[in-house]
C-alpha cells in the first residue's frame, strides 16, 4: 500500500507487477473498496502488467471531505488525473466497475489522451443509463434504491443498524463468503466512512451524465444478464457513445459483482482490450 495527494486529500493505491509492465489503473465501485480488484490483479501481473488500485475519494481515510459537493462529477475524474500525474503516467489503460466506471467512463472522455484503452463493468455509458433511466421502466425501477441514498443520516442508520446488517444484503447473491463481505463493510463502518461513500449518490447530476463526453478510445463493456441494477436498456445503448473499436460482452446468469465473481474471466477480457488497441 502506498498513498498519493490530490486536492488536499491522501489517497491510498495498491501497486503491484512488473515496474516496466504497462500500466492499467483500477477503479472499484459502491459498497467496495480497492480489494474487489485483488483476484483480478493476480493473472494481470502474471501477464506482465503494472496495476493502480486506488481507494478512491470518501474511501480511503485521508480523503473523506464532509460536504456533498466535494463528490461531484468533476473531483472524482480530478481524483484519478491526479493519480496518473503522482505515478508519472502519461497515460494507462483503465478500468472501472460501477461507480468505478462511472468515473472511468468520465475520464476517458474528457481526456482520452490520458486514457490507452477503456474496459468498463456493468455501468454503461452515462448518456446510455440517463436515457435508459428516462424513457424504460424497468430502469425506474431497480434504481430506485438511489433514491433512498439520497437521504441523508437515514440511509447510514439503516444501513448500518443490526451489525451493518442491511449493507451486507447489498451483497447477496454475490457468492462472497461472510469474510469477503466483512473486508469491504467493515472499512465503511468507520465513522463517516458510510456517508462519504453515499455522498456520491448524493452528488449525482443528471446535468454531468447528460453533458457526458463520447468515448474516443477503444472500449469494452462488460454486463451481465443478471445484474439487478443495471437492466439490457442501458446496456444495449452503451455502444452508441463510443466512438473507437467497441466490444459488447454479455455474461449470463452472473450478478453485478463481476470482478468477485469470475476474477479470471475480467483479467481476461481486460489482456483483451489491452491487446486488440
Amino acid at each position: 500500500m502506498t498513498r498519493y495527494t490530490a486536492d488536499g486529500l491522501t489517497f491510498d493505491v495498491t501497486i503491484g507487477g512488473p515496474a516496466d509492465g504497462e500500466p492499467i489503473v483500477l477503479l472499484h465501485g459502491f459498497p467496495q473498496n480497492a480489494g474487489e480488484w485483488d483476484r483480478v490483479v493476480e493473472p494481470l501481473h502474471e501477464a506482465g502488467y503494472r496495476t493502480f488500485a486506488p481507494d478512491q475519494r470518501g474511501y480511503s481515510p485521508g480523503a473523506r471531505p464532509r460536504e456533498i459537493a466535494d463528490y461531484r462529477t468533476d473531483h472524482l475524474v480530478a481524483d484519478a488525473v491526479a493519480l496518473l500525474d503522482a505515478f508519472g503516467l502519461e497515460s494507462a489503460h483503465l478500468v472501472g466497475h460501477d461507480w468505478g466506471a462511472v468515473v472511468a467512463w468520465h475520464l476517458a472522455g474528457r481526456h482520452p489522451d490520458r486514457v490507452r484503452t477503456l474496459t468498463a463493468l456493468s455501468v454503461p455509458h452515462p448518456r446510455a443509463f440517463r436515457t435508459a433511466l428516462r424513457e424504460n421502466s424497468e430502469q425506474r425501477r431497480r434504481s430506485t434504491y438511489m433514491l433512498f441514498f439520497k437521504r441523508k443520516w437515514v440511509a447510514e442508520r439503516a444501513l448500518l443498524a443490526f451489525g451493518a446488517r442491511q449493507l451486507r444484503k447489498v451483497f447477496d447473491g454475490s457468492g462472497l463468503t461472510p469474510q469477503q463481505v466483512d473486508a469491504y463493510v467493515e472499512p465503511l463502518r468507520e465513522k463517516g466512512a458510510l456517508t462519504a461513500a453515499l455522498n456520491w449518490y448524493r452528488a449525482m447530476s443528471g446535468r454531468d451524465a447528460a453533458e457526458a463526453e463520447p468515448v474516443r478510445v477503444p472500449t469494452t463493456y462488460v454486463w451481465s444478464d443478471g445484474d439487478r441494477a443495471l437492466g439490457r436498456a442501458g446496456a444495449e445503448l452503451c455502444g452508441t457513445y463510443v466512438e473507437s473499436d467497441y466490444e459488447f460482452v454479455e455474461l449470463d446468469g452472473l450478478s453485478h459483482w463481476l470482478p468477485d465473481q469470475v476474477p479470471d474471466r475480467i483479467a481476461e477480457l481486460i489482456v483483451t482490450r489491452v491487446a486488440a488497441r
